[in-house]
């Protein structure tokens, strides 16, 4: 499995950010190589479970997201079975003004994949995260997003 990091300051309270990222079809709006959701269904707590349509290095795969754990407004954990498995871990600590949101990632690197992307792929997948938590931030701060596709 492969990791990847990353945090980012969001002036939102946690509880707001939380909500946001339960609702499936509210990433499409800030990952840039999520394609398509289908199928979603989200519980009170912010529970999910959807497919999912991704591209990496260029190539399409689909898959199914859980959500395995979840302390509303807290921490949610979000496994992905199918194309690409990985391990999404968010956790969302109130700050003085507004909130620190932190993404950890695991992830199994698809053999084609690695066969097209090679030494590329983990620098592509590290800025796919950072857009990711960017335009996050961007749609909580404002309610734009400039998304940059590709990955």
């Amino acid at each position: 499995m492969i990791g990847i990091t990353r945090s980012i300051a969001i002036r939102a309270p946690a509880e707001r950010v939380f909500a946001h990222l339960s609702e499936p079809g509210n990433l499409l709006e800030i990952w840039p190589s999520l394609v398509a959701v289908r199928n979603a269904e989200v519980g009170d707590d912010g529970r999910h479970a959807f497919g999912w349509t991704y591209r990496m290095a260029g190539l399409p795969f689909r898959g199914h997201c859980d959500t395995t754990a979840v302390v509303p407004g807290r921490s949610r954990e979000d496994h992905n079975s199918g194309g690409i498995p990985s391990t999404f871990r968010w956790r969302f600590d109130p700050a003085v003004d507004g909130t620190t949101v932190e993404l950890a990632i695991e992830y199994e690197v698809p053999g084609i994949v690695q066969i097209v992307a090679g030494a590329a792929l983990r620098a592509m997948n590290e800025r796919e995260a950072d857009t990711l938590l960017a335009n996050l931030k961007a749609r909580m701060e404002v309610g734009a997003v400039a998304v940059r596709r590709g990955g």
